[in-house]
């Protein structure tokens, strides 16, 4: 379980959340939270009895069709919107996903929608160390979002354009990103949150310590601060290296997109020399991304309702142009 977004993590531009002592998001903010069960039926179940109110019409088809409706459709979540907690005096929107699909999708990036959130730091509700293969899946998630930055970058960068890449996987090719969202959405996230992106992925960049190391004497153009500045090894066997550890998914689709035809061992020795592989490599995420985020808003709309959809968007439109 984990909260992520605007109402527990800071973002650039927003009410800073939990000043001092005051643990709570600002007042009409929506925390949005997401649970993995082992038991999907399970869960409706009991969450149906308990809770009623939070479902849409969908709900009164039964536990096992909303059961179905949430994993054979989308990216495998199962979405209640806008559920207000009068008692703590917040709004919520609750995801729910089976830990075989949360588990696929960090591993093979088979939709990169719950793997995207997890890119970047979360307030986790429930300690993923208890659950030896969930944590396993998690790690190895961070480091497949790195090597694929790496791929993306240059010889040198800045710790900023490291976490500005990771963080934008995930957007880049979400069709909300042409209207429904801030444009500077990512850079929102990254800034004041570096700290927070060194600490969730120093392991991971202690993992690839052979590809890429930091070098404390750089210097921001126009800055008199030290920055930090990565510097990794671009030959063409560490690039192949990457590309042989890339998510499953990823690799189908670099087979697709690549200008070369063959089994990936062929595509990654033709990637790992061709100068457009950044290129081919974003563009390969983003068709991923893509199709998730249009076919899982697409599914949110019958599972929260007309109306609270409609709510919902007017309330993204209205964070959008106020920052």
């Amino acid at each position: 379980m984990f909260a992520y977004g605007s109402g527990v993590k800071q973002q650039e531009g927003y009410e800073k959340v939990g000043n001092g002592n005051n643990k709570r998001p600002p007042p009409g903010t929506v925390v949005d939270l997401v649970f993995c069960v082992r038991d999907a039926q399970g869960f409706h179940a009991e969450n149906l009895h308990r809770h009623p109110e939070h479902y849409s019409a969908l709900g009164h088809l039964g536990p096992n069709f909303v059961a179905k409706y949430q994993e054979r459709l989308g990216a495998g979540v199962y979405c209640n919107t806008l559920v207000p907690l009068p008692d703590v005096g917040i709004t919520i929107k609750y995801g729910v996903v089976s830990q075989e699909q949360l588990l696929e999708d960090l591993l093979d990036w088979r939709h990169l929608y719950l793997a995207g959130r997890l890119h970047k730091p979360v307030t986790n509700l429930v300690n993923p160390s208890d659950n030896p293969p969930l944590k396993a899946a998690l790690d190895r998630n961070l480091i497949s979002a790195l090597q694929v930055a790496l791929l993306l970058l240059p010889e040198k960068f800045t710790a900023y354009g490291l976490f500005h890449t990771i963080a934008g996987l995930s957007y880049k090719g979400d069709f909300r990103m042409i209207f429904g969202e801030n444009k500077q959405k990512v850079h929102n996230i990254v800034s004041p949150q570096i700290n927070d992106f060194f600490a969730l992925y120093q392991p991971s960049l202690g993992e690839l310590s052979d590809y890429v190391a930091v070098n404390m004497k750089g210097h921001e153009p126009g800055s008199r601060k030290p920055a930090i500045i990565f510097e990794q090894d671009k030959s063409s066997s560490a690039t192949s290296q990457h590309l042989r550890r890339l998510p499953r998914e990823l690799q189908k689709r670099l087979q697709r997109n690549a200008a070369c035809r063959g089994d990936y061992t062929q595509v990654v020795n033709h990637l790992s020399l061709a100068s457009q592989l950044p290129e081919v490599l974003q563009a390969s995420v983003n068709d991923i991304v893509w199709r998730s985020s249009v076919t899982q808003s697409l599914k949110n709309i019958p599972s929260a309702g007309l109306l609270k959809s409609l709510a919902y968007s007017y309330r993204k439109a209205q964070k959008t142009f106020a920052v």
